[in-house]
Formats: structure tokens, sequence, C-alpha cells
């Protein structure tokens, strides 16, 4: 069986300066009306499904990113970089830059505290330092302090900035013409009704996000 592969085409937005602001950013990137869903449910056994999409771009030294989420069930407790946020609502962008094997997970909860790491797979994880992680730029909606379980219909937005520096196994210095393997997920491992979804279908029998052979593609046009 063929395992399907979305594919999206990722443009450059003109802004008025090189590193445009975050507000700035937060607004091109809702005026490409160009929301891409995050809509794939994969495993019977978690079958609740929050409304989630997300916008996409990129300059000269960023790329950019938002999510739009509506859920049931919201929580944000961690605080600390590189803490467990897949336990709190949580979106994240997984990427491959090259064909080493290597992929980068970014995971952000709902204030914005994010994990990242680097590595071939799940087993094979090395955390970015906290000083490179804190280069990426971001802003929720919510807030940035902990926030404990609510329950009852929440709609947050997140927006980030993420600099090509970080990707510190790869010399990424352009992204026009090159093409990233990736997906994007929505989770919440620690919630009342825990939930696994995904942009690009994972063709697993258990909820594993750590699945780079079930990454789409991306192409910087």
């Amino acid at each position: 069986m063929n395992r399907p592969v979305k594919t999206l085409e990722i443009s450059k937005p003109e802004f008025r300066t090189e590193y445009p602001g975050l507000d700035e950013i937060s607004e091109k990137l809702d005026s490409l009306h160009i929301k891409n869903a995050v809509d794939v449910l994969n495993w019977k056994r978690f079958d609740y499904k929050p409304d989630v999409k997300f916008s996409i771009a990129y300059t000269g030294h960023e790329i950019l990113l938002k999510y739009y989420v509506t859920e049931q069930w919201f929580k944000a407790e961690k605080t600390e970089t590189n803490q467990e946020v897949y336990e709190d609502s949580c979106v994240e962008f997984f990427d491959s830059p090259a064909d080493d094997g290597i992929y980068y997970n970014f995971e952000l909860n709902g204030i914005g505290t994010c994990l990242m790491a680097s590595g071939t797979g799940r087993d094979n994880r090395n955390r970015i330092d906290p000083w490179i992680i804190s280069g990426i730029r971001r802003t929720s909606s919510a807030g940035g302090k902990s926030i404990s379980e609510r329950s009852g219909e929440f709609s947050w937005t997140i927006t980030m900035a993420i600099p090509l520096t970080v990707f510190v196994h790869h010399n990424v210095k352009e992204l026009k013409g090159r093409i990233f393997r990736a997906n994007f997920y929505k989770c919440g491992d620690r919630l009342s009704v825990p939930h696994y979804v995904t942009w690009n279908p994972v063709g697993t029998e258990k909820p594993d996000f750590h699945r780079p052979e079930f990454f789409g593609l991306l192409k910087f046009i």
C-alpha cells in the first residue's frame, strides 16, 4: 500500500523589515488565508479531535508558523524549557532538513513553553541547549503564565518564528528551493481526555509521532 504523502508549498511573503515583529508575523500569516488542517485521527482508542489548523511561511532567516486551536480541555502547566510539554495542550512541528536521518522536534504548550530535541528516532534524542531554544520567538494568546486544566470550549493561537540557526546539525542558510520532510501534530497526553492528531497520516498501531517515514513534504518556493 502506498503511504499518503501530503505536500505544502511554502511562500516567502514581503515584510517591512528583515526581522519583522511577532505581531506583524501573526497578521501576515492570518492574511495568507491558507489554513492547513491537523485533523487525521490515526488511532481508534483516541477519537477526540480538537479543531486545529496552521499557517506557515518563511523569511530569509526564519520559518514562521502559527497554530489556531479550539479544544474542550486546555492545560498549560509546564513553564521551563525542555519540560514535558506534550503532557499539556501541545502543538508540535517535526522536520528533517536533509536525507541523513536526523530530524528535529519542536513541541510547544499553550503558553509557549518549548521542548526541542534532535536525533534519528524516538530512542535517539538529544535535547537542544535552552540558550539556543531561547532564540525561537513566540507569543501565545493564552499568555505566559501556568494554567491548570480547564474544561469547556477554549480557543487559542500561538505564533512562532524559528531561526535557521536552531538546526544545529545542518548548515541551513537559505530556504528557497529546499525541500524538508515534516509533520505537524496536536496532542495532550495528560489531559482528562488525551488526544493525538496529525497533519500527515501515521500508520502505527499506537500513537507515535517519532516516525519520520510518515512525514509529508514542505517545498519552500
